[in-house]
């Protein structure tokens, strides 16, 4: 190893010599362009930044906020031959008006259309259907129908 250090001294120094000299030039070369265009590499380099900026924003803003889940459930399509069933109501305990209220509610009519048409007040309505939720053990109008029409209540 030495004998090839010695051998080549001189190549290695000048080798060594020229690529510190061009790092040199480099750096300065660099430096020269740095100092001569500052306000254009500012500029750049700013533009760059509200670039990025831009489309992280737009990202965020458009990005879905709601998770659409898709719910697959079966219908019952309703015989044509409807019977009543009177057992399941008295087991209820649904009067006549409750029953009347639960057939217009399964019209899709609301609760002032109801209480137009049974010519009651509106509060009434709302108790009859607070009632029929007690009894069929639901929380919903649409649950009370679901229910209802299982249950041969109504059509």
């Amino acid at each position: 190893m030495t004998s090839f250090i010695s051998r080549y001294k001189l190549v290695l120094i000048y080798g060594v010599s020229c690529a510190l000299l061009l790092f040199l030039m480099k750096w300065l070369e660099v430096r020269f362009l740095i100092l001569s265009h500052s306000m254009e590499l500012f500029i750049g380099a700013l533009a760059l930044l509200f670039m990025v900026l831009g489309i992280w924003l737009a990202r965020k803003v458009y990005e879905p906020k709601v998770q659409t889940v898709i719910v697959e459930k079966t219908v019952e399509v309703p015989n044509q031959s409807f019977v009543f069933n009177e057992q399941e109501a008295a087991r209820l305990g649904i009067s006549k008006r409750e029953l009347e209220v639960l057939e217009l509610m399964s019209q899709g009519l609301s609760n002032q259309e109801i209480a137009d048409r049974m010519f009651v007040s509106l509060n009434t309505v709302k108790t009859h259907a607070s009632n029929l939720f007690v009894k069929l053990d639901v929380k919903r109008r649409t649950a009370a129908i679901e229910t209802a029409r299982k249950l041969n209540l109504v059509r």
